[in-house]
């Protein structure tokens, strides 16, 4: 019925068949394949309920009733199920456009354990809530949070692109002589590692180092709300013998503050954060400098100073 026999990459290809009530037939699938890498699947949709327009009209019109719409999206994925394009599967990102576009403040809350590209529909929503895979538990901690009786303070673990072609794209690359953008797309990321938001804000200050290499600052919530935020440390190697990450996160705390309050906080810049493997593979501290960055991602630094590192210190 198909009738395709070209070796081509894996696509779908459809054929309708109409079959008289009651009778019966039997089903051949004839193939070949070249490269020992072959992948062939029936479609039988007899009876599938095409009624996704359906779905996506009903929620519309009561998200033009409601104050609030929530849009739950997710993924699909698991071992030895990659997946190549980052999208929403499905029609997700027109349920969540058209939801959107009724005007009705929009939060949307994805499933699932990796990056999605939300260009088409992230600037549309009043909000965005990763969940990942909460648990049994997971619905009553959404609530917490989306009711605001909970302040999160969650922080990405991996960066997530615009488009699936800026892959591979991680913040802490070795620098290179290209710029940061393509002819026809930025290379920035759509959240950058270390991203993430809560219910206040924070201001960061006073950043000094002390002989001892101690980083020394000071942290305020200016908001509202009582909130955590999560102070990241990057170290960038300003002039080394080897190609070094251009930022490299070098540790982390997460801090409780109340609304107006402020506290002092440290980070020992000890010499693990500073060493690195040489062309004879061997771990050193060479002498230099090196870039202290505290901030709160990979892509929002709020405090620097270079730390001098002589050659004396590197043979304590």
């Amino acid at each position: 019925m198909v009738d395709n026999w070209k070796k081509q990459s894996f696509r779908t290809t459809l054929a309708d068949v109409h079959f008289s009530p009651g009778s019966a037939h039997d089903i051949r699938l004839e193939y070949f394949e070249t490269a020992g890498s072959t992948k062939i699947k029936l479609v039988w949709d007899a009876g599938v309920d095409r009624n996704w327009r359906a779905k996506i009209d009903t929620a519309v019109s009561t998200a033009k009733r409601s104050s609030v719409a929530i849009v739950v999206a997710g993924i699909e994925e698991g071992e030895f199920r990659d997946r190549a394009m980052l999208s929403l599967p499905g029609h997700q990102e027109e349920l969540i456009e058209r939801v959107a576009a009724t005007g009705t403040p929009t939060i949307v809350v994805l499933i699932g354990g990796s990056a999605v590209t939300g260009g088409n529909w992230i600037d549309r929503v009043s909000g965005l809530l990763t969940a990942w895979y909460p648990g049994e538990e997971g619905g009553n901690a959404l609530a917490d949070i989306l009711f605001g009786d909970y302040n999160p303070a969650g922080r990405l673990p991996i960066t997530w692109p615009v488009f699936e072609g800026q892959l591979p794209l991680v913040y802490n690359h070795k620098p290179t002589g290209r710029g940061d953008d393509y002819d026809d797309l930025t290379g920035k990321p759509l959240f950058p590692f270390g991203f993430g938001l809560s219910y206040t804000t924070f201001e960061y200050s006073s950043l000094t180092l002390s002989d001892s290499s101690i980083a020394r600052f000071k942290v305020k919530n200016t908001g509202t709300r009582a909130g955590d935020e999560v102070v990241q440390l990057y170290i960038k190697d300003v002039l080394a013998s080897v190609a070094r990450p251009v930022i490299q996160l070098e540790g982390f705390q997460r801090v409780s503050l109340k609304p107006g309050e402020e506290k002092e906080m440290t980070f020992a810049i000890t010499p693990d954060l500073l060493r690195m493997l040489d062309n004879h593979m061997h771990w050193v501290v060479e002498p230099g400098t090196f870039r202290v960055l505290i901030g709160s991602s990979s892509a929002d630094i709020r405090l620097r100073a270079d730390l001098e590192v002589s050659r004396d210190d590197t043979r304590k």
